[in-house]
């Protein structure tokens, strides 16, 4: 029970942040100062865990797998950012 509140609580303030980043991103681009494809990369992490509930039909395992795939990617981005800066590519 508690299990399902925590996640519950945890997924309405992911929700909030994604609201609050949302207009802070729309703001930026009609005022010039960001990109449509650097505020379009925060759609990201909300599609991965919109295709893995889909697949796995629980919010508590979609966000598992979500914050998984999120964190592969993150270990992929640095790799690639560090050999990049290395090797002078």
């Amino acid at each position: 029970m508690i299990n399902n509140v925590a996640i519950a609580l945890a997924m309405g303030l992911i929700v909030i942040g994604l609201i609050a980043i949302s207009f802070a991103g729309i703001r930026n681009v009609i005022n010039g100062k960001s990109e449509v494809k650097r505020v379009a990369v925060m759609i990201v992490p909300v599609a991965v865990f919109f295709i893995s509930y889909a697949a796995l039909g629980t919010y508590q395992e979609a966000g598992m797998a979500t914050m998984i795939f999120m964190m592969g990617a993150m270990v992929i981005g640095i790799i690639v950012t560090g050999t990049r800066g290395t090797f002078k590519f």
